[in-house]
């Protein structure tokens, strides 16, 4: 914990039913994640950070599964949110280097932290828009306020993040127009032809079956990823790293977008929320019948 927080109450996650509540915990949320991820990347420095330290080539799998819990742990993790933002902090304490551009980084440096974060604030807006419903003025504003609070969660200092809405896009326009890059890490995370071994967890028949039927099943799955990786990531920052998007690859998205609108709703509650927000969701509807 910092000296500038040293003895203060322990950061707490978003307020249940808030804007970020329904949004994080929701399957749909799943589709945006690849998106955020790659513009992440594509800031020189944590593009640098990812290729030459994280385990997502050898371990895609299980280095998602770690991302998806720990987000999940930001948003409805209660009392264990801040020690899982210490955790992160002393994970990325050895993350060091040089930049695509010759520059040395540190992980935990305000300004590269901070861009982590910020960036999936517009990435769950613009993924909102096409996945779930369109979000009001007033609901982008409680959202970048919750998206704030999940800063403070994982250590970001106010100073290091815009305070508003409103100060927030000029940051982002900037970061886009200077920063973001096409890196080797966001060519990857487009391409259709990266190799991905097929999944090692569940049960070992299925592993088994998936391993035997993964060099028909990747090529039409790499497609759709990055089919959606490009699509559901904000016009300017697509345009910004240089992704190239088509008239007909748009009508296609918003073709499957609508089919998610409408199947997603009718999905019974355990099939439309990841676990641990249907935990939360229970025992908060439980709390409040108990007042």
């Amino acid at each position: 914990m910092s000296s500038e927080t040293a003895g203060a109450a322990e950061p707490v996650p978003p307020p249940p039913g808030g804007v970020l509540w329904s949004l994080a915990g929701d399957v749909r949320a799943l589709l945006m994640l690849p998106a955020a991820l790659t513009l992440q990347v594509a800031h020189p420095a944590v593009g640098a950070g990812v290729d030459e330290h994280s385990v997502f080539r050898t371990d895609p799998w299980g280095r998602g599964e770690r991302s998806l819990s720990s987000l999940q742990l930001w948003v409805y993790g209660g009392e264990e949110a801040a020690e899982e933002g210490r955790r992160l902090r002393r994970l990325h304490r050895t993350i060091q280097g040089t930049d695509t551009r010759g520059r040395p980084y540190h992980a935990l440096s305000p300004d590269n932290y901070a861009w982590v974060h910020a960036t999936g604030f517009p990435v769950y807006r613009h993924g909102a828009h096409y996945l779930i419903r369109p979000l009001g003025p007033e609901q982008e504003r409680a959202l970048y306020r919750e998206w704030l609070q999940v800063g403070r969660v994982l250590g970001i200092r106010d100073r290091d993040m815009p305070a508003t809405i409103e100060e927030f896009w000029p940051y982002y326009r900037g970061m886009l127009a200077e920063q973001v890059e096409r890196t080797a890490v966001v060519e990857e995370l487009v391409s259709t032809g990266t190799p991905v071994p097929p999944p090692d967890r569940g049960p070992l028949l299925l592993r088994l079956l998936l391993r035997v039927a993964w060099p028909v099943l990747l090529p039409p799955l790499a497609r759709f990823r990055s089919f959606l990786t490009v699509g559901l990531m904000p016009p300017d920052a697509r345009e910004a790293i240089g992704l190239e998007w088509t008239g007909a690859q748009e009508r296609r998205l918003r073709r499957f977008c609508a089919v998610v609108r409408l199947v997603v709703p009718v999905l019974p509650e355990r099939l439309r929320y990841l676990p641990r927000a249907r935990r939360a969701r229970a025992a908060h509807g439980r709390a409040r019948r108990a007042r």
